[in-house]
């Protein structure tokens, strides 16, 4: 099952080896990462590239968030170049605002709490 992608550009290397985000290459690794989800498995993520990251967005499947199983935000990843880190935003619906989550230095370490979601904050 493969999400839907949206591309990004492809964007060059920046010094010490790191890809300015978003990129084609980071967004092709998120996709894979959400295949390996825990929760709502059967439906196909979203992926956009926004600025410094990338947004995923998914069908509402709990109907808790959204009655009619729309379109809903589920995580907002943005990489801080100053820092180099990643970090991972869970969207807090009732307030309509990103709540920060955690911060790691690998992309992989975030997307294992994505993916993982024991407290359920994003696959709601």
């Amino acid at each position: 099952m493969n999400a839907a992608v949206a591309t990004a550009k492809q964007m060059p290397f920046v010094g010490g080896g790191q890809m300015r985000q978003p990129n084609e290459l980071d967004l092709r690794r998120i996709v894979r990462q959400l295949e390996k989800r825990a929760r709502y498995r059967y439906v196909m993520p979203l992926v956009d590239a926004c600025e410094n990251g990338y947004r995923i967005q998914s069908p509402c499947c709990s109907r808790n968030v959204d009655a009619g199983g729309g379109i809903i935000d589920i995580a907002w990843l943005e990489y801080d170049m100053a820092l180099d880190v990643w970090m991972l935003y869970r969207k807090e619906h009732a307030l309509g605002r990103w709540q920060f989550h955690v911060q790691a230095q690998r992309l992989s370490e975030v997307m294992d709490c994505l993916i993982r979601d024991p407290a359920r904050v994003f696959w709601q």
